[in-house]
């Protein structure tokens, strides 16, 4: 798609004509492609995550998401108002991203590719203007208080009416810069949803703010009027200070809940050196990195692309995209991931995989398209807010009305409480604020929330079910279980068959191999002289390092180290002997996932019963459940089968979890109350699940169940303080006995006591 030409006027460019050709630029498909990847599913569509500015509450997001689908060509449009993002899918050929950020600034708000919001440093700008203008209503807060003191402290005609006109006109100019600076962020907000004829929650902190201060200036300029005794500037600083630090911490607060997507994002280098035609290495822009590249990765650096390495050997740090908590070796012919961290020595590193194609880019295309989510609990508030928020216009005026005949100065501050104290702010943080929290610290333990709608559901889960290749199992073998005959050394034997099995790449031997390793032998085999017997096993001679106690064996089938009769059974084996004599029998069967039993107990702790569902035969279903510790298991199951008996579990009133990872899980995944897939499952059975194990430890489940337990305990929490404020503060605020200032702390604390008990679900899930 060509960008419209764009030409820029002589003399000094504008704010706005710099801005307009910026978003000119971004139409070009190299730019809008670096922060945009094309919808699974709809051909010609893309989608697009979008750091907005200037949003403050929830009916913001609704302002937002008219304004972007009033444009031709965009379909879904998601905003998240806690982390201030929008997810967008488009056509290139009926729209562009100029057009977005023209319809979003003639809105009022201003918006940024996600990446390049965290890269230029704006939102550090941001932050420290709101530092500033909260520093400024503090400073001016103390003062204007000192000056009100003597008012509230001295008795009737204590004060001359001089020092008394002096102490207001000192109060007037020093509410001037609170209003004028401090407050322009609620005056903007509150005309931008005015003119977008919306009611956001601005508009009655704007209000308040206003007639509070329209009629302490009315008291100070006309002595003599009906508002002459009734100047109340102290609670204008006071009511905005209390506000901004509200609004202050809960931006400190949201900024580590709902860190992980900026975590993650910010782990990729800008650079790398890549090596050179003439064999040297230059740092390059990352985006420049092609597959096939040599990239050298020192100590303390992010790899900037999926690949293997060549050259070096190393500890690499993957928590944060796997979850996995001890560094891993990492030598010649091992992969990294983009994204991880290199800890100990330098690797020559060859790119195999760069920019979307990189499991890090995955990684990140998942949280985003969480971060902006809204769960069923959020768009109910969002449909409410604006009804809500007349609501209390009305009840502010219908107060007024009913105090004026009491006084004009006190109806009118009974007003202004009412509007501040009803502020619906901490019922629209009340669930976002908690679910991003956990998708947060979720992601740090490597489990990746594609829908944060699914955690909600997850709490309910009462039962859990696995598939059971390439989900509980792992793609080898292992040993379960070794005989020895009376008399044979058990160690010695095993420490010979682990010897004579690392000669051979066979399944089996590599088995063998793994659970006896040389290395692990006290006696310290070796294996010489090793021919393998193609269908049969291996024999070879086996001695101690000095060459002693040497011995001739064989390491196969039963017929081939002539083991006993009734030493064949159902299960895989291998045998051991001397060719005269029988050593050892070893069974074995797919290789466990390590943590698989240890999940399993942890599940059943939670009281979840627990179900395997294979295409297996019987016995080995059987068999790796009994390994497993899980009671019910179901074999022979076609993929129809599995999705009838989810749907019968269902029907019987359960809430259904399923774990899975192949092509065949697709439908029963879709299906399910709750879906999680491995972290290398196939595409589609990722794209039919609420969550992905990056780091493909099973003992996440029970996290994931625990955490969506604490979640729901917590959004409750969140909804009754919520509720317990506004029915006490109300109807406190209408009879006149709360006032200004202690209405504004009222509701920046209900504010800041929400988000402040959300992030507690931000702090590392716990270790079952």
């Amino acid at each position: 798609m060509q960008a419209t030409p764009f030409l820029l006027p002589a003399g000094p460019v504008q704010p706005a004509v710099r801005d307009a050709a910026a978003w000119i630029a971004m139409d070009e498909p190299a730019e809008w492609e670096g922060f945009s990847r094309p919808v699974p599913g709809r051909e010609g569509w893309w989608e697009s995550c979008l750091a907005l500015e200037g949003m403050h509450c929830a009916a913001c997001a609704l302002t937002v998401e008219e304004a972007l689908r009033r444009l031709p060509g965009v379909d879904t449009v998601e905003v998240n108002g806690v982390t201030a993002t929008a997810r967008l899918q488009w056509q290139p050929q009926a729209t562009r991203p100029s057009l977005w950020m023209a319809a979003l600034r003639q809105a009022g708000y201003g918006a940024l590719p996600a990446g390049d919001l965290l890269l230029a440093g704006n939102r550090l700008r941001a932050q420290r203007l709101m530092l500033w203008r909260w520093l400024v209503a503090g400073f001016c807060m103390m003062q204007v208080m000192m000056y009100a003191a003597p008012a509230y402290l001295s008795a009737p005609g204590e004060i001359t009416p001089d020092i008394q006109a002096l102490l207001g006109w000192a109060s007037w100019v020093l509410t001037l810069p609170v209003l004028l600076f401090s407050c322009w962020p609620f005056f903007a907000a509150a005309l931008r949803d005015l003119r977008n004829a919306r009611i956001g929650m601005d508009v009655p902190v704007a209000l308040g703010v206003l007639i509070a201060f329209s009629a302490s200036t009315a008291a100070t300029f006309d002595p003599a009027s009906p508002w002459g005794l009734h100047a109340s500037y102290d609670s204008v600083p006071m009511f905005v200070f209390f506000l901004l630090s509200g609004r202050l911490l809960e931006q400190r607060l949201r900024d580590r809940t709902a860190g992980a997507l900026e975590a993650l994002m910010r782990r990729l280098p800008d650079s790398a050196e890549r090596q050179e035609a003439d064999g040297s290495f230059r740092a390059v822009a990352v985006r420049r990195l092609m597959p096939g590249d040599l990239v050298r990765v020192l100590p303390g650096q992010a790899f900037p692309a999926d690949g293997d390495v060549e050259g070096g050997e190393s500890r690499v740090d993957q928590s944060l995209l796997t979850g996995e908590s001890k560094p891993l070796l990492r030598r010649v012919g091992d992969g990294v991931i983009a994204g991880s961290h290199n800890l100990t020595s330098v690797l020559l590193v060859r790119v195999q995989r760069v920019g979307p194609q990189t499991r890090y880019a995955e990684i990140v295309a998942l949280m985003e398209q969480a971060s902006v989510e809204k769960p069923g609990l959020v768009q109910l508030v969002d449909r409410i807010a604006s009804p809500f928020l007349v609501a209390v216009l009305l009840a502010a005026a219908g107060a007024a009305w009913w105090w004026w005949p009491f006084g004009q100065a006190h109806a009118m501050a009974v007003a202004v409480s009412v509007l501040i104290v009803t502020c619906p702010c901490a019922l629209s943080l009340a669930t976002p604020a908690a679910m991003l929290a956990s998708a947060g610290a979720l992601a740090r333990r490597g489990l990746l929330v594609r829908r944060l709608q699914a955690l909600e559901g997850c709490a309910a889960v009462d039962t859990v079910i696995f598939d059971k290749t390439g989900t509980l199992t792992e793609d080898r073998m292992d040993v379960v279980m070794a005989h020895v005959p009376a008399g044979v050394n058990r160690e010695e034997v095993c420490g010979m068959a682990g010897a004579l099995a690392s000669h051979s790449l066979h399944p089996v031997s590599r088995a063998i191999a793994a659970h006896f390793p040389v290395e692990a032998s006290a006696s310290g085999w070796v294996a010489s002289e090793v021919e393998e017997v193609t269908g049969r096993g291996l024999r070879g001679k086996v001695a101690k390092p000095d060459g002693s106690g040497a011995r001739y064996l064989y390491l196969g089938s039963a017929s081939f180290c002539r083991a006993p009769a009734g030493r064949e059974g159902p299960v895989l084996q291998a045998h051991l002997s001397d060719g005269e004599h029988y050593l050892a029998g070893f069974e074995l069967d797919e290789a466990i996932r390590p943590d698989t039993a240890q999940a399993v107990a942890a599940l059943l702790k939670l009281g979840i019963r627990v179900q395997l569902l294979s295409g297996d035969t019987g016995q080995a279903v059987a068999r790796l459940a009994r390994r497993a510790g899980i009671e019910w298991c179901f074999s022979e199951c076609t993929p129809e089968a599995k999705l009838e008996h989810l749907r019968g579990l269902q029907r019987e009133g359960h809430r259904v979890m399923m774990v899975g990872d192949g092509m065949n899980d697709g439908p029963v995944l879709a299906a399910a109350d709750v879906s999680m897939a491995m972290g290398q499952a196939v595409p589609l059975a990722q794209a039919k699940a609420d969550f992905i194990m990056a780091g493909n430890r099973l003992l996440t489940v029970a996290a994931l169940v625990e955490q969506a337990r604490r979640t729901r305990s917590v959004v409750r929490q969140n909804l009754l303080w919520a509720a317990i404020y506004n029915a006490a503060c109300v109807p406190l605020a209408i009879m006149g006995y709360m006032p200004t200032w202690l209405a504004g702390f009222g509701m920046a604390a209900s504010s800041l006591l929400v988000v402040a008990n959300s992030a507690r679900l931000a702090r590392a899930v716990p270790e079952n």
